[in-house]
């Protein structure tokens, strides 16, 4: 990222209360394993148009602490993230991550952080994925966050992410 802008820590509450929430809320046709392996593989959601890249910066095995690095589409913002969150139950399927952003190269966020659980469904597996942001006092123009933008450009991951899933065996 070229410029930095420290962002606010959030905790888990923070999905709740945010003044600005977006839910994706879908089936998967594959394992809940094998939708965790494609969410928290090196260079993640590749197969979405809104997203550049997503680069684990810590190595592995990922777990609480983790950071990333994400660069959203064409003149959106990068973001620094860091993992504070990561529950993975292999027995049961039940999987559960989130990050916050720790900096943005775009001003005007206050704070802002994902959340991803990951479920057994009769078939396939349940992801909800949970955006949540504050933007600063002083930002007029983070449409990339907010607003008609950011509705269109999270459908999209949506869509992307569903097309992406189908083509998949179901397990890995």
């Amino acid at each position: 990222m070229a410029r930095s802008y420290p962002l606010e820590s959030i905790d888990l509450d923070f999905f709740d209360t945010a003044p600005v929430t977006y839910r994706i809320d879908v089936h998967l046709p594959v394992s809940p394993q094998r939708a965790w392996a494609e969410l928290t593989r090196q260079h993640t959601l590749d197969w979405c148009r809104a997203i550049k890249s997503i680069e684990f910066v810590s190595p592995p095995p990922y777990g609480v602490g983790t950071k990333r690095k994400a660069s959203l589409g064409p003149g959106f913002a990068g973001l620094s993230e860091h993992f504070f969150v990561w529950d993975e139950n292999p027995d049961t399927g039940e999987y559960r991550n989130a990050f916050y952003a720790e900096n943005a190269s775009t001003p005007g966020l206050k704070r802002f952080g994902e959340l991803t659980e990951i479920s057994p469904a009769d078939v396939g597996c349940h992801l909800v994925w949970s955006f949540a942001l504050e933007l600063s006092s002083s930002a007029k123009a983070v449409t990339a966050f907010s607003g008609p933008t950011a509705a269109t450009v999270f459908k999209t991951v949506e869509t992307d992410t569903i097309r992406h899933f189908a083509t998949l065996s179901p397990q890995i």
